[in-house]
């Protein structure tokens, strides 16, 4: 799949405590959102990042030989081990530093028609299909665990004071309970990835709006007019998004003509 990521201070931060990744030839992508005191929130959605992309680049060359059904309970497994020493990480430089530091993680393995998706916290994967924008994740968090007790609707807990109490975290206890899931990928999707800096800023008819908008342009593109969304409506967060989508085939219409050209040539 074609990626595209973007991360934005905002209109009201000093400094950006959220933290991207992205890499086309392994196929994955990994978005924390740091928390804590002035740069300890730095300091964990880095150390998030780094582990994720040491163990990653460690451990998903070997599982692309492997059968389907092994290479997704492979990859499974290599996104869990890879959160844990991420929590083990940040949890010990909170030791460090005396004081309590945390992220957000998201973090996605591509393989062929299916993604495997892990998350800790209240960042976010959508999925755009058919115009409608569907929630992947499901946010660790006090507000999601009242909505699903029935009491608060969604619409109140857009308006909560209390909609970044996170349930779960990276670094906030030496160990973490990590949520993963195999998700089925079709042609036209495209996967969304943000931090709350976006979710909290702009509804989900907005969202969709500007999907169903731009849908078509570069991944650039649609991130940059996410981000705008997110500090038009006031930009209080730092905001991060990750794109996905199917790449253009080889052999697409631009594809055959240049083939077709090539044989030409090679005739004459």
């Amino acid at each position: 799949m074609e990626l595209f990521a973007l991360t934005d201070m905002g209109l009201r931060r000093s400094n950006n405590e959220d933290a991207v990744l992205i890499d086309e030839a392994l196929g994955y992508l990994v978005l924390a959102d740091g928390m804590g005191g002035y740069s300890t929130g730095e300091i964990a959605s880095a150390l998030t990042i780094e582990a994720l992309r040491t163990g990653l680049a460690q451990s998903l060359p070997n599982l692309r030989g492997l059968p389907p059904d092994q290479q997704l309970a492979a990859a499974e497994e290599d996104l869990t081990f890879a959160i844990s020493r991420a929590n083990h990480a940040v949890f010990n430089q909170s030791q460090v530093e005396g004081e309590t530091m945390g992220s957000t993680v998201v973090a996605a393995v591509i393989l062929e028609r299916q993604m495997v998706v892990a998350h800790v916290g209240d960042s976010r994967m959508y999925r755009f299909r058919s115009g409608q924008l569907s929630a992947i994740t499901k946010d660790h968090s006090w507000l999601q665990e009242q909505i699903d007790l029935g009491s608060i609707t969604p619409e109140d807990a857009s308006q909560s004071r209390y909609k970044n109490l996170v349930t779960r975290g990276i670094g906030i206890e030496e160990t973490v309970d990590v949520e993963v899931q195999r998700i089925q990928i079709e042609d036209a999707d495209v996967f969304l990835v943000c931090s709350d800096g976006l979710s909290d800023m702009a509804t989900h008819d907005e969202m969709v709006a500007l999907l169903h908008m731009h849908i078509n342009e570069p991944l650039e593109q649609i991130a940059q007019g996410l981000i705008n969304l997110a500090n038009e409506k006031g930009g209080r967060d730092n905001v991060s998004v990750i794109l996905a989508r199917g790449a253009p085939e080889a052999t697409g219409s631009s594809g055959k003509d240049w083939l077709r050209a090539i044989g030409q040539m090679l005739r004459k």
